[in-house]
């Protein structure tokens, strides 16, 4: 496969350059009308956190999920300009068969401004034809086996935090639930109260205490009828982000179990996240 291609920009024509695989990525050297370089790597669908499917490719030499940051000088940047960007983009598609998509990441420059609609173009222009570029390689199976690898410890660690998280929100929106209906009972007590001493004794305050405005008992009665179902349907949609992280979670430990050898599988089901197979 031809390590060069050639990227045609609103910015001018730009030559990206392969280097040999390392592991699980590779690295573009950029020539012409931007300098720098672009690190390509595998990652997981942005939907479906247990398939790695997808490409993302950084501005500067390394894994934007990565703690430590590129040299300023490594980013890219136009060639005529000594502002490097960094940002990032990921090549997904929903089926093997169908159109690819793009999601584009913070495109900033090292001062933290945005770039301009022209220069913002170029640089999605360039990550994009080495994310395709990438997709091509023979190994291509090879890199997104080395991404799995090497980013599934990390994404078990955040699933784990999730199903925690979202079963807390879901018991937290029942809770708010249960307590909407005594509010509502005693907000209705209270309107009809107020309405009785209207119509024994009319009085202008009486009547905006019973009109349906800001502060109103109509309000309060109005809020509370339609917050203790909002509240179970957004705690319907916690257990739902729950059992789909789980499931998540099962998947990559069965994939890292199916790839170790037999004398190490047993280890691939650590005691701090096994309540997630059971979830």
């Amino acid at each position: 496969m031809n390590p060069s291609l050639t990227v045609a920009t609103p910015a001018g024509t730009v030559h990206a350059t392969a280097r040999p695989r390392e592991n699980d990525a590779v690295v573009f050297d950029l020539g012409g009308a931007m300098r720098g370089t672009v690190h390509a790597t595998g990652t997981h669908h942005v939907r479906h956190w247990d398939q790695f499917t997808a490409i993302r490719t950084c501005l500067g030499p390394v894994n934007a999920y990565q703690d430590s940051e590129p040299a300023s000088d490594m980013l890219p940047r136009l060639a005529r300009s000594r502002t490097g960007y960094h940002g990032s983009l990921i090549l997904y598609r929903d089926s093997p068969d169908s159109r690819p998509q793009v999601s584009v990441r913070a495109l900033e420059s090292v001062a933290g401004n945005k770039p301009s609609p022209r220069t913002a173009m170029a640089l999605t222009a360039v990550l994009r034809a080495c994310a395709e570029h990438l997709e091509q390689h023979t190994d291509f199976s090879e890199i997104l086996a080395a991404a799995r690898e090497r980013d599934t410890p990390a994404l078990l660690r955040f699933l784990t935090w999730s199903v925690d998280y979202h079963r807390a929100e879901a018991a937290r929106l029942e809770a708010a639930a249960r307590a909407s209906r005594p509010a509502l009972r005693a907000a209705v007590t209270a309107w009809w109260t107020v309405a009785q001493w209207f119509t024994a004794c009319p009085h202008p305050v009486l009547l905006l205490v019973l009109a349906n405005q800001k502060g109103s008992l109509a309000r309060a009665v109005d809020v509370q009828e339609w917050w203790g179902p909002y509240c179970l349907t957004a705690a319907a949609d916690e257990h739902d982000r729950a059992r789909n992280a789980a499931a998540e979670a099962a998947s990559l430990r069965t994939q890292r179990r199916h790839r170790l050898p037999s004398h190490h599988r047993a280890q691939a089901g650590a005691p701090n996240t096994a309540r997630l197979e059971t979830a």
